[in-house]
């Protein structure tokens, strides 16, 4: 499936799947949070230290294979494979871009 994803996002992938952080501070504004496994990540630095410490963790790939808008929301449903038990899943994640960039990413 071919879906359309702003370039943020897009590469926001990308990145995951090359498992190289440092082009993240180029898809997430400085303030930007992200909230994951019930965690809260807030800034490049902290943002940088779960990407890494997920990334180590799970070894994962995000394929997205979905994507809707709601209200202010790109919605992103990806396929997910790792080390983590009953891999593949599919994760939503919820992004709100601002100003090229991604304010808030939520993944479910």
């Amino acid at each position: 499936m071919n879906i359309q994803l702003a370039d943020p996002i897009k590469k926001y992938f990308e990145i995951s799947n090359a498992a190289d952080p440092a082009g993240l501070k180029d898809c997430f504004n400085t303030d930007a949070v992200v909230l994951d496994e019930g965690g809260t990540y807030q800034g490049h630095a902290a943002i940088a230290a779960w990407f890494s410490d997920t990334r180590q963790k799970y070894a994962f790939s995000a394929k997205p294979i979905k994507a809707t808008r709601q209200e202010q929301h790109e919605i992103v449903t990806a396929e997910v494979s790792g080390n983590f038990p009953g891999s593949p899943i599919q994760l939503s994640y919820s992004f709100l871009l601002n100003q090229g960039k991604i304010q808030s990413l939520q993944i479910a």
